[in-house]
């Protein structure tokens, strides 16, 4: 039963007899163990008893539950939205409200966000795949789980599941889109996932014949520009940019220094932990990397004075090991990649730049290297490449050695 007396009638007669009502209580307990404010905890139970009454509306069970449909009920309803006070209409707010709301049907009732048990069955085993195999990514293997989810409900529903029935209009219409076509970016997501599961049920001894060659594949060509990089004054422009003048900042500056000193990779950042630093011996233990094992690096001076400012300073009290913390609600939690990506993206913006994305700090370390006449190989161990080929990449931006060895455009003069 709903008994949250500090609800807005309204609100609370979307959620008594609704599907979700069951579950009303375990959600107002997550956003409470995560230290939420009030407020926030009935903004979030407001946009629950939304999304509660459009579930009815539209005849959808819990079996119907997931992300899929949260996007429809923001691409769809929201828009044209004429549901009376005091129901929340903002899509950032209500996909944060229902992010929590999935965690718990998850929880406590698994059936709610699956479809039948031998597709649950499959993709389970596609999952362990994926992570033994292939060594993906928790959250890329939870992507390609739910795109999987949908293809293969849309084309068995209740039957068994059998690869030979797949044709190749079948998985052309699924990662076009059908009648809405995607974006070159989705098409690619769409496309990997399938693909990756192709592989996965022809190692498992399917015979998949030319299926996977029926892909469609988004016109891209790989190396085709420069990557961006800074000089090395605007990296210190960048870095006086954190002046202390706004909320988090010596966790920000933390986090940068670790991008520009050591040229780690975004999520490296938000994965160390307390027990990778080593503060006598000043080095860094990175082991949750693309290759899955561990490397340590030097630690600069500066770069883990600026850590620690953070972990003394500014780091609010939790029991977490993970060094770099969320400062508001939920707490006790670490920070995902997305307060990186919008704290360098802020001290873009500080510096004046139209730039975004974290990547361009990376590239910036290789670039510096390559100039101060560091060999490709010792390039190649600072950035933990597996590949030198993938090191030569960054060759592309030494510009100035580059036109040394081009030669002349045929029918130049000069």
């Amino acid at each position: 039963m709903v008994d949250d007396s500090d609800l807005k009638p309204w609100t609370r007669a979307m959620l008594v007899g609704s599907v979700l009502e069951p579950y009303i209580s375990d959600y107002r307990s997550r956003l409470i163990k995560r230290r939420y404010a009030a407020t926030t905890q009935r903004g979030y139970l407001y946009c629950v008893g939304h999304f509660a009454r459009w579930l009815t509306a539209e005849k959808i069970g819990l079996d119907g539950i997931n992300e899929v449909a949260g996007g429809r009920f923001v691409a769809e309803h929201l828009p044209l939205c004429a549901c009376p006070h005091p129901v929340r209409r903002d899509p950032r707010e209500i996909k944060a409200a229902l992010s929590h709301l999935y965690e718990v049907l998850r929880a406590s009732a698994p059936v709610a966000t699956h479809s039948a048990d031998h597709i649950r069955s499959e993709l389970s085993s596609f999952d362990r795949y994926m992570d033994a195999t292939c060594g993906l990514a928790a959250k890329t293997r939870y992507h390609r789980v739910l795109i999987l989810t949908r293809f293969l409900t849309s084309r068995f529903g209740s039957d068994p599941i059998t690869t030979s029935a797949i044709t190749a209009a079948d998985v052309q219409q699924f990662v076009l889109g059908g009648h809405a076509p995607y974006s070159a970016g989705t098409v690619s997501v769409m496309a990997d996932a399938v693909r990756c599961y192709l592989r996965f049920r022809e190692l498992a001894g399917d015979s998949i014949g030319t299926l996977g060659a029926t892909i469609p594949r988004p016109a891209h060509w790989r190396l085709a520009t420069l990557p961006e990089v800074l000089s090395d004054a605007e990296i210190q422009q960048l870095l006086d940019s954190f002046d202390g003048s706004f909320p988090s900042a010596r966790r920000a500056y933390a986090m940068v220094r670790c991008l520009t000193d050591l040229g780690l990779r975004a999520s490296e950042v938000i994965h160390l932990r307390l027990d990778d630093i080593d503060w006598h011996a000043g080095t860094l233990r990175l082991t949750k990397g693309k290759s899955r094992r561990a490397d340590v690096l030097p630690l600069p001076a500066e770069t883990g004075r600026e850590i620690a400012d953070y972990l003394r300073i500014e780091r609010p009290p939790t029991a977490n090991r993970a060094v770099f913390v969320r400062h508001i609600a939920p707490y006790d939690e670490p920070i995902g990649i997305g307060v990186l990506q919008i704290a360098v993206n802020k001290a873009y913006r500080r510096c004046g730049w139209k730039r975004s994305g974290v990547h361009i700090l990376r590239h910036s370390v290789a670039s510096r290297l390559l100039r101060h006449g560091t060999p490709l190989k010792e390039i190649a161990d600072v950035l933990r490449h597996r590949s030198l080929n993938t090191t030569a990449i960054y060759a592309k931006v030494d510009t100035g050695r580059l036109f040394a060895v081009a030669l002349p455009w045929p029918g130049r003069t000069s």
